[in-house]
């Protein structure tokens, strides 16, 4: 890869949030088994500094079928990083600050039903977070923010999603509620039986905060989950493990990344949904009650709400 560069977190979106950087409107956060994307050329490495320490690796910026893309491993270029502690704020607001508009996370998922098979792909259209230990805001202190999260995904992003996958896959479902549990650990069987009887199709350790970071920094966001196992409650099936999830998803990276190539070209287009707009009424502080330093320090979220007041 070519050079290194420095992003400038410090400055808004509006007043340029990068300086001699390369940009990128669309994010891929890859998962276990992918970690870098062959099919981009012209590649620059990019080292973001955000508030919230280093994400997961430097961002791998490059083009696709003529659309800029910013590519991140999420556990890390050698799959350093557990579930718990991938850095996922970090990891958001590198991926806006390069210019990001929508970004799909690449997953791969557990079972839960009978007729969704190892190796099948799901773009799910719900989640539910049974986490328990990590940061869900980047909003720690003032101000308060709620963002709505009725339909957590994008919906542009997942029928873009669906159309891809089903032109390059034979099982494709769309939709499905994701459970993202903490890990790193697997289900136990009753935990597993648990799951099912309250009715999830999906079982995974990713996709929360990622949902919610998402939707606070005001980007896109669809997940594509590769299918490994039926966690361990199929008596036909055996076992998950870490050999048999690494197995399967040596045999799904391939299509993912023929899904990655199909779809990026059908989202280089302005977004249409209202996910660009999710802070407009969601911040419940006062305006004056929203310290200086504050705002600069998260001015890259904040900064068409709340801007930086003048000094002097």
């Amino acid at each position: 890869m070519a050079g290194t560069m420095t992003a400038r977190p410090d400055l808004t979106e509006e007043e340029g949030a990068m300086v001699d950087e390369p940009r990128a409107v669309i994010g891929v956060i890859g998962g276990s088994g992918l970690y870098q994307m062959p099919d981009l050329t012209d590649v620059q490495e990019v080292e973001v500094d955000t508030p919230f320490g280093p994400p997961s690796a430097p961002l791998a910026i490059g083009t696709l079928a003529g659309v800029r893309v910013a590519f991140l491993p999420r556990h890390g270029r050698h799959h350093q990083l557990h579930p718990s502690r991938v850095p996922a704020r970090a990891n958001f607001w590198a991926l806006k600050a390069v210019g990001v508009r929508r970004v799909i996370s690449v997953s791969a998922v557990g079972s839960l039903r009978d007729d969704i098979h190892p190796l099948d792909l799901v773009v799910p259209d719900q989640v539910v977070d049974r986490t328990v230990n990590r940061p869900r805001t980047f909003f720690d202190t003032a101000p308060v923010v709620h963002v709505e999260l009725a339909d957590p995904f994008c919906p542009e992003v997942r029928a873009a999603l669906v159309t891809a996958a089903k032109a390059v896959a034979n099982r494709v479902h769309d939709g499905g509620t994701y459970l993202c549990i903490e890990g790193p650990q697997f289900s136990t069987r009753a935990e597993s039986e648990l799951h099912r009887r309250w009715g999830m199709d999906l079982v995974g350790m990713t996709a929360m905060p990622e949902v919610r970071l998402a939707r606070e920094a005001e980007l896109c966001f669809g997940i594509l989950a590769l299918v490994t196992d039926y966690d361990v409650w199929h008596e036909s099936a055996e076992d998950v493990s870490v050999a048999q999830v690494i197995q399967n998803l040596h045999r799904n990276v391939e299509t993912a990344q023929e899904v990655l190539r199909a779809v990026i070209p059908s989202l280089a287009t302005e977004p249409a949904c209202t996910c660009g707009t999710a802070l407009q009424h969601a911040i419940a502080t006062a305006p004056e009650a929203v310290p200086r330093e504050t705002r600069q320090r998260l001015s890259l979220l904040l900064g068409r709400y709340l801007p930086v007041e003048p000094t002097g």
